[in-house]
Formats: structure tokens, C-alpha cells, sequence
């Protein structure tokens, strides 16, 4: 573990790039090989299991600390970080353990078996041999709240360079469903790719976003200057659905959401006609929730997201379609390395001998013949249910991850309101002393009504500015939560609108985030509910 929590450390030490990926490699060069895949597997998102809740690890944090229950919940309040917040108030041990970091996530997965005595027993004696940085690490793991500074593309980085492997093909090596308990580092870098996973998809393509502008002459200019003939270029809706690759090898089928999750059990619609597809074929689009022939809004979708049990009334009102834009693999043939227009001819003769084109359906090509011609198309994006156009360079190979070059999506400009912040909270992590998570309203008659939180959009040096009105402006304290006085405008931009009767102001906001800070309005020209309830039509 002090291998582990030491590269923790320094990651979070430097914003260099170069500088982490030197740190990754040094790490890799000098750990287990198992550790190696403990560590890939935290980069990538592939936690353990949590084995004691947080409240348990929170009572037996306070009985670890000997402080009082008041004391530790301030001291949090001012960390803003509960596995930081336990580390740093339990007595202190300098010497730290010598255990690896797989053999504290074993011992954490084998939780499972213990009684509750017994949890608490461990955790007491584990908290007791690590030291504060160890300590800290050790938390994260076993909260679940575990996250680090570093892409996952800086970490294949460093692995590419330590074990020869390129990049790409560690990639794709790292899809899918695999345990570190189970897949060994020496199968990893193997010359030879393994061949014992047919379920395995491949690493997702994603579009880079064209600088947006309200200025409208603006945006197609840049968009000229960007991606130069128009000619070069094919366009298609941008549709907002679930983003997946289904794959049908060796009589099998598995459908993978681009959070690398098997959700092939999720979908039962789409299994007639992933199961008649030819073995060796890999699909790439958007799964939608569509009727009589029309995509539906993506939070019809949203209500069967998640549900561990599709009930007959759930299929019935959110049935889904896949709209396919890519094929992958064909005849058991990788097939990225055509061309996109290739790839396209391929995708549009599986779906001309298919016997279920209502739900195999075709990501449409938009015509147009100059960049003007399709700023008027993407107008009517809304219409299509679309968050605008995607652009895919006719000769384009299909890329790993996000790739600026290729692949660009042209979003419509958000909905937006002008709101009054009235509730306030702190951040986390570098954030944690600053109030930087906000709650907005907006008038209904003389009551402000909230409607939405927001975190993002903010400069450093605004967020400063907001924190001193908030420390300088507070009303009431609920816990973490300053209610404040009303007078910061702030423009809200957001993707989408619908009805709520889970929220008081009776609507519910899509991807809601700052735009801007109204310092030219006052707080009674911030807009009405009556505005935000007009947008739902749109």
C-alpha cells in the first residue's frame, strides 16, 4: 500500500502531464505484477465492492478518533472530504503497513464473509497499522469514493511505454468485463491478442465539440475555417440516447453501454434482430426509446435505466430501437481501418436484409451542400429530438477515445434562464474550503422558486468572488447548506426540460450548468417559472 498511496500522492502533487506520466511509469516498473492490475483496474473505474456502509465506517471512525460526535462533524464540514476527514483525525502512526495493495482489496472483498463484530474489528486494526497518507488511500478504496487526477489515457500511456505495448491495443484489451483477480498482467501484454473473451467490444470513437457562439454568422465561419470543403464531410443527427456497441459472435450477443457496463439483459427489444445478425458483427449507435416510428425524449428512456426488473408496463411505455451509425466488425473482420463512407456501405446492407427495420433502424444522413445550408438543418435539431448534427470526415478511419480531427459534434445552443442563486454548499477535494456547488430560483409571483443546482461554468477567480458574497451574505445554516441573500443573477443554460412532480417548482432540468454571471441584472428581471413551464413545449 505505500507503493500505491505514494502514487496517489504524487499525482495529485502535478498538473504536468509528462510529469504524471513519468510518475505512472516508475510506478509500474517497481510494483507485483498483480498490484499492476489492481491499479489499472481503480484508474479504470473497476472499484471493489463497498462491504460496510457509510454510516458504520462513520461511527467507527468517531470511536477510532475519540473525539466527539459534534467535533468530527465540524472538522468534516471544514475538510469537505470524509476519507480525508477520518485519515487526519485518528492518531497518528508514522511507520505505515507492508502490505500490498492487493492484499488489502482481498481482505476487503472477503468483508462479505464476516460478521458485523468482525468488520469492525478489522477496520479498527487496518486503521491502526496505516499511516495518514496510507490511511487516506485505504478509505477511498473502501467508501467507494475512490478517484484520482489522471486520465485513463495517461495511465495506458505509461503502460504502453513500460511494456512495448501500443497504446490502442492495450485499449481495447482493457473493454469489457475482466477482475484484476482474473486477468493477469502477463496476459495483458501478450504479443498475441487473447482470444478467450468473444464478448470483448471495442474502445468507443468520440466526436470533438466545435466551439459554440451566439453569434450564428459566427459559428458557420468557424465551422468553415475548422473542417474546411464541406464536401469532405457526411452529417447526421446527434441523437441523445444510450450510446452502445451490440455484438453477435459464435451464436452469442452482448449489448455495452460506452460506461463499459453489460446491459445486454436491459434491452430485451433489441435481441430479435441482434440474434439474426451474421456471427462476427459489431454494431456501434445510439439506443432511443421510440413509438409509431419517433424517437422519444431521453427521459422516457431515463425511467428504465437502472431498474434491476423491466415490468410489461416500463417495456410498454418505453420501448426502445437501436440507430445504428457504425459497424465495427463484419464477417469477424476488425473493420476500423476503412474508411468511414466503407464502414457506412457495410452497416447500410445489414440493415437492407434485416427483418426487423422498426427496430434496427439507420442513423439518417443529412444532405446539404455547404456549411450555411446545414446552420439552417441543425435549427431544426429539436424538432428531431437531436442535440444538434455530428460531422464525420467521409475518409475517416474509426479512432480510440476522443480524437479532434475526424469526428465533430455541432451541439444547438442550450435552452437558458436567468435565475437567483439562494442556496450555497462547499466544494470537495482543492475545492473543499469554497462554496462552489449553488441552487438557483426563479420568481413565481413574489416567491422565488428553486428549479436546479449547478457546479460548473464558474472561473476560478468568479468562484472566489461568489464564495465572499456567500461567507459575507448568509441568511440560514441547514448542515453544509448557507442560505443566502438573494441578489447573485446567474444566466442557466440546459439541455432539455420536462415535467416533475418529485421537484417543488414542477419541472426538471437536463445537464443544467452556469453560462454566465448576470452582473448587468438585478434580481427582480431574473425570469418566472412561467418561463421555464413555456419551454417545455420546446
Amino acid at each position: 500500500m505505500k507503493a500505491f498511496a505514494q502514487l496517489f500522492l504524487s499525482l495529485d502533487e502535478t498538473n504536468k502531464t509528462n510529469e504524471k506520466v513519468k510518475v505512472l511509469k516508475d510506478y509500474f516498473n517497481t510494483v507485483p505484477d498483480w498490484d499492476k492490475m489492481h491499479t489499472l483496474a481503480l484508474f479504470t473505474g473497476r472499484k471493489p465492492k463497498r462491504q460496510i456502509n457509510s454510516t458504520l465506517v462513520r461511527n467507527w471512525a468517531i470511536e477510532a478518533s475519540n473525539i466527539p460526535v459534534w467535533l468530527f462533524e465540524e472538522s468534516y464540514q471544514v475538510v469537505g472530504d470524509l476519507a480525508e476527514t477520518m485519515s487526519l483525525l485518528m492518531p497518528q502512526n508514522s511507520t505505515g503497513s507492508d502490505k500490498t495493495l492487493t492484499e488489502w482489496i482481498a481482505e476487503i472483498n472477503e468483508l462479505g464473509n464476516k460478521t458485523e463484530e468482525e468488520r469492525k474489528l478489522w477496520l479498527m486494526e487496518s486503521w491502526a497499522m496505516l499511516n495518514t497518507q496510507e490511511r487516506f488511500v485505504f478509505n477511498k478504496i473502501l467508501t467507494g469514493g475512490f478517484r484520482v487526477g489522471v486520465s485513463q489515457n495517461l495511465v495506458i500511456k505509461a503502460l504502453s511505454e513500460v511494456s512495448g505495448l501500443d497504446a490502442p491495443t492495450i485499449t481495447h484489451r482493457i473493454m469489457g468485463n475482466w477482475t484484476p483477480e482474473t486477468y493477469h498482467y502477463s496476459q495483458l501484454v501478450q504479443d498475441q491478442a487473447p482470444a478467450d473473451n468473444i464478448s470483448r467490444p471495442y474502445p468507443f470513437f468520440l466526436a470533438y465539440p466545435l466551439q459554440e457562439t451566439s453569434d450564428k454568422q459566427r459559428s458557420v465561419e468557424e465551422v468553415q475555417d475548422t473542417l474546411g470543403d464541406a464536401t469532405l464531410w457526411q452529417a447526421e443527427w446527434k441523437w441523445e440516447g444510450i450510446r452502445a456497441q451490440l455484438i453477435k459472435r459464435e451464436g452469442k450477443m452482448f449489448i455495452w453501454s460506452r460506461g463499459e457496463d453489460l446491459a445486454t439483459d436491459k434491452f430485451p427489444e433489441l435481441h430479435p434482430f441482434l440474434n439474426a445478425l451474421p456471427d462476427g458483427t459489431v454494431l456501434d449507435g445510439e439506443i432511443l426509446s421510440f413509438r409509431d416510428g419517433l424517437p422519444l425524449p431521453f427521459n422516457v428512456l431515463q425511467t428504465r435505466i437502472g431498474r434491476k426488473n423491466l415490468s410489461k408496463k416500463i417495456l410498454e411505455e418505453s420501448p426502445v430501437a437501436l440507430i445504428a451509425y457504425d459497424c465495427l466488425e463484419y464477417q469477424g473482420e476488425d473493420i476500423r481501418d476503412k474508411t468511414q463512407s466503407e464502414r457506412r456501405a457495410v452497416l447500410e446492407q445489414l440493415q437492407t436484409g434485416t427483418s426487423f427495420p422498426e427496430i434496427f433502424r439507420l442513423s439518417a444522413l443529412v444532405e446539404f451542400d455547404s456549411w450555411d445550408e446545414l446552420a439552417k438543418k441543425r435549427e431544426q435539431s429539436r424538432a428531431m429530438v437531436a442535440e444538434g448534427v455530428m460531422l464525420k470526415r467521409k475518409n475517416a478511419t474509426y479512432q480510440v477515445g476522443r480524437r479532434r480531427g475526424d469526428w465533430w459534434k455541432w451541439k444547438i445552443d442550450p435552452l437558458s434562464v436567468d435565475a437567483v442563486m439562494v442556496y450555497a454548499q462547499k466544494g470537495h477535494g482543492r475545492r473543499a474550503d469554497l462554496y462552489t456547488d449553488y441552487t438557483f430560483a426563479v420568481w413565481d409571483g413574489d416567491k422565488l422558486v428553486p428549479f436546479a443546482k449547478a457546479y460548473s461554468g464558474l472561473t476560478d477567480a468568479e468562484i472566489n468572488k461568489v464564495d465572499y458574497f456567500v461567507k459575507r451574505n448568509t441568511l440560514e445554516k441547514f448542515g453544509p447548506v448557507r442560505t443566502v441573500n438573494p441578489e447573485l443573477v446567474f444566466e442557466i443554460g440546459f439541455e432539455g426540460i420536462n415535467r416533475s412532480n418529485r421537484h417543488k417548482s414542477g419541472v426538471a432540468l437536463r445537464f443544467p450548468r452556469i453560462l454566465r454571471w448576470r452582473h448587468d441584472k438585478p434580481k427582480e428581471e431574473a425570469d418566472t417559472i412561467e418561463t421555464l413551464k413555456a419551454l417545455l413545449g420546446e
